[in-house]
């Protein structure tokens, strides 16, 4: 009998889509990265040409026997602690029984009755509120091979390259309620997956894929018959996909018809779901324990040592950046999204010495220049941090104004020709647009008070109106003066200044 942790889900919204609610499940695949397959010593490397990573045991010759590949349970017990699961003792292995061309053995190895990992949640944000999603199960498992299908000369052809590669299947209770939710429960999954290293999370080349069992139904009526979309890529398509099986389903009910439970495909050219075959109930599979494989035993000390060398949780390093840096806890949650973000952080918050201003334009500037170049924050051409620390410091030291410093920040983004600088090529860079721009702050008090002489001689009105009382007038010479220096004045010099002269 496998162990359950009871944890009530977080009340998810209801967001009724035409009177009826959404109810969304996942079943996650993350390519566990070990250099060799689940039950051989086979190369899981991508790209390789057809047929030249498939060993006899991934092949299924006879006389072959699988051997269990330590490194892949060792990744099964990290996500177990990620996600407070219980990691079961003893767990099984079972035959699951179908019959593609794409799968050498008749059948796959995989685990039914007694998973590897039981229970256990994923939490994250979603429109600023917190959430969670309640995990039934982890298993391992092996992933078949691939159809290839040559339209252009009428021919399928069978590679076997990702046959035996380990798998982690992730099963979550149906606690999401819209596609939102959905996508934001599997970006959270990703990050995680990639944060503990058990995963790369290269949806492009196959590592992460999603599968999203959807139903719909009224309010308080029992589950709908759920369709399972399978093999989402992308987060993209994940929601589109999501969001036109949800439509199809109500319009096929108020229409009169069954939903009947199926497999289906999303086609990213139409934006709509097809049939691909009815889908199966684990009785069809005709599970029963692998012979060939004896019980997976767990021993308390091998949890122990992958719990003392796990990394600091994006959980644990929230609270941290909350105590240590004084950030608010949506901005601590917003910066441990992904580990390369939260380390891109620190390194620029030690470098200025300011965690806020750190943390507004990691989360601000840096993140709408990612987003708007579709790159990764860890990518090469991404300004290194100590530099953009540096950029801040002079902020932080009067040399520079914030908006300035935003002119000078697209100049060390802008690079068309693509060279990738050392950090004193990224100072250099800073500090010859910043004299090129002429934006450097103007702390001479000199030029300053003649800026402000000729302002208030030439805004007799504004002047007479603040001493009557009026706030607005004193903000409008203030706006003069910014100006007249072209933006470069200390605007708390300014303040202090003009009052001064003004009483």
């Amino acid at each position: 009998m496998s162990v359950q942790i009871e944890k009530a889900a977080t009340p998810a919204k209801s967001l009724l889509v035409r009177g009826y609610e959404v109810v969304i499940g996942f079943e996650t695949h993350a390519q566990l990265s070990t250099q060799s397959k689940i039950f051989s010593r086979a190369s899981t490397a991508f790209g390789a040409e057809p047929n030249t990573q498939a060993c006899a045991v991934d092949l299924a010759l006879p006389g072959t026997l699988p051997v269990m590949n330590k490194g892949a349970v060792e990744r099964a017990i990290r996500l177990g602690l990620a996600v407070n699961a219980h990691i079961a003792e003893k767990s099984i292995f079972a035959r699951k029984n179908y019959f593609y061309p794409d799968l050498p053995k008749g059948y796959q190895i995989s685990q039914f009755e007694i998973p590897v990992v039981q229970g256990g949640d994923v939490e994250f944000l979603l429109d600023g509120e917190p959430r969670s999603v309640r995990l039934v199960r982890a298993h391992l498992e092996e992933d078949a091979g691939k159809s290839l299908h040559e339209d252009f000369i009428g021919q399928s052809g069978i590679d076997l390259n990702r046959a035996g590669t380990p798998l982690l299947e992730i099963v979550t209770e149906p606690d999401m309620r819209s596609s939102a939710e959905a996508v934001a429960y599997a970006r959270a999954l990703h990050g995680l997956v990639t944060w503990i290293g058990i995963c790369d999370g290269n949806m492009q080349e196959g590592s992460y894929r999603c599968d999203a069992n959807v139903s719909v139904r009224k309010p308080g009526a029992p589950l709908g018959t759920r369709r399972e979309i399978k093999n989402l890529n992308s987060f993209k398509f994940m929601q589109q996909a999501i969001d036109y099986e949800v439509r199809w389903q109500i319009e096929q009910i108020e229409e009169g018809h069954v939903i009947e439970q199926a497999t289906v495909l999303f086609d990213p050219a139409t934006g709509e779901t097809r049939a691909m075959r009815t889908k199966e109930d684990a009785a069809d599979y005709r599970y029963f324990p692998d012979p060939d494989l004896p019980p997976l035993m767990i021993a308390q000390s091998w949890i122990d040592e992958v719990r003392a060398a796990m990394p600091e949780l994006p959980q644990a390093m929230a609270k941290r950046f909350e105590a240590e840096y004084e950030l608010s806890a949506y901005d601590a949650i917003q910066l441990t999204q992904s580990k390369a973000m939260a380390t891109y952080f620190e390194t620029v918050t030690k470098t200025c010495g300011r965690p806020k201003i750190a943390a507004n334009w990691v989360l601000g500037e840096l993140s709408a220049f990612l987003n708007k170049a579709r790159i990764p924050i860890d990518d090469v051409l991404v300004p290194i941090p100590t530099a953009l620390g540096a950029l801040l410091q002079k902020v932080e030291e009067g040399e520079l104004l914030n908006n300035a410093a935003k002119i000078v920040f697209k100049d060390l983004v802008d690079r068309k020709d693509g060279e990738i600088w050392e950090l004193a090529a990224f100072i250099e860079r800073m500090d010859k647009s910043i004299k090129d721009r002429d934006l450097g702050q103007m702390n001479d008090s000199s030029g300053l008070e003649a800026i402000l002489d000729e302002v208030v001689a030439a805004n007799a009105k504004s002047v007479e109106e603040f001493r009557q009382g009026k706030d607005k007038a004193f903000n409008a010479l203030v706006g003069q003066i910014m100006k007249a220096s072209r933006g470069k004045a200390n605007p708390a010099q300014v303040n202090e200044l003009l009052r001064k002269k003004l009483s």
